[in-house]
C-alpha cells in the first residue's frame, strides 16, 4: 500500500503521442495509455497529465513541447517519430527547443533496446533540456516504452541494466523541478546521499 499522497510533492507532466495515423482517427493511440499508465505505477507523486496526441510536424511537435514547458510540466515525455523515415522529425523539433542536450539518455536507451533488436541502432531518441523542464524522446512501442524507462531485470527482479528513469528524479532536482519519488518495484531511481530527501512523518 503507498503512502498517502500528501507526503509527496504533485507534479505536473506532459505526454505526448506523436503518430499522422493515431492523430487522424485512422487507428487507436496506445502512446499515451502506456505512459499514464507506466508513470502513475513508477511514481509516489499525485500526477496532473497534460496530453497531447499530434502528426509528425516538425513545427507543431516544437509547439506542444514549449507549450508544455510553459505550463509547468517538470518532465515531458514522447512518444513516437525517431526513426530514420522521412515523416519521423521528434528529435529534430525536440532539438530546436533545447537550451541543454542530455545525450546520455539517448545512448543508454539504444544500449537497452539493442538487448532485444540489431534494429535499436535506427533509433534517434533524444533528450534536452528547456528552462526547468526535462524532455525526452521514448520509442514508439509500449513495450519498448517500459523497457526503456525500467530497464531489464532478471525473474527474481535484480537489475540487469538500468532504465533511463533512475536517473531522471535527480536530474528534475537539478534543473529546479520538484521531487520525483519512485517506487522501488518499478523504477529505483538514483540520488546521491547529499540529494535525499529525509522521509517527512506522516
Amino acid at each position: 500500500m503507498s503512502e498517502p499522497s500528501a507526503l509527496h510533492d504533485p507534479v505536473k507532466i506532459g505526454i505526448v503521442s506523436i503518430s499522422d495515423r493515431a492523430s487522424s482517427g485512422v487507428y487507436e493511440d496506445k502512446g499515451l495509455p502506456a505512459l499514464q499508465d507506466w508513470l502513475t505505477r513508477a511514481l509516489h507523486n499525485p500526477i496532473t497529465f497534460e496530453s497531447r496526441l499530434i502528426p509528425d510536424e516538425q513545427e507543431g511537435i516544437s509547439a506542444a513541447l514549449i507549450e508544455l514547458v510553459n505550463a509547468g510540466c517538470c518532465l515531458v515525455l514522447t512518444t513516437g517519430g525517431t526513426g530514420p523515415a522521412l515523416r519521423d522529425v521528434t528529435p529534430e523539433a525536440t532539438l530546436a527547443v533545447a537550451h541543454k542536450e542530455m545525450p546520455g539518455f539517448g545512448e543508454q536507451m539504444r544500449q537497452i533496446s539493442l538487448k532485444f533488436v540489431p534494429t535499436a541502432i535506427l533509433s534517434r531518441q533524444v533528450a534536452v533540456v528547456r528552462d526547468q523542464s526535462l524532455i525526452i524522446n521514448l520509442p514508439g512501442q509500449p513495450k519498448a516504452i517500459a523497457e526503456t524507462l525500467e530497464g531489464l531485470k532478471e525473474a527474481d527482479g535484480k537489475q540487469i541494466v538500468p532504465g533511463i528513469f533512475a536517473a531522471v528524479p535527480y536530474c528534475v532536482d537539478l534543473i529546479g523541478g520538484p521531487y520525483l519519488e519512485t517506487r522501488d518495484e518499478v523504477c529505483k531511481a538514483f540520488r546521491p546521499k547529499s540529494a535525499v530527501r529525509a522521509t517527512r512523518p506522516a
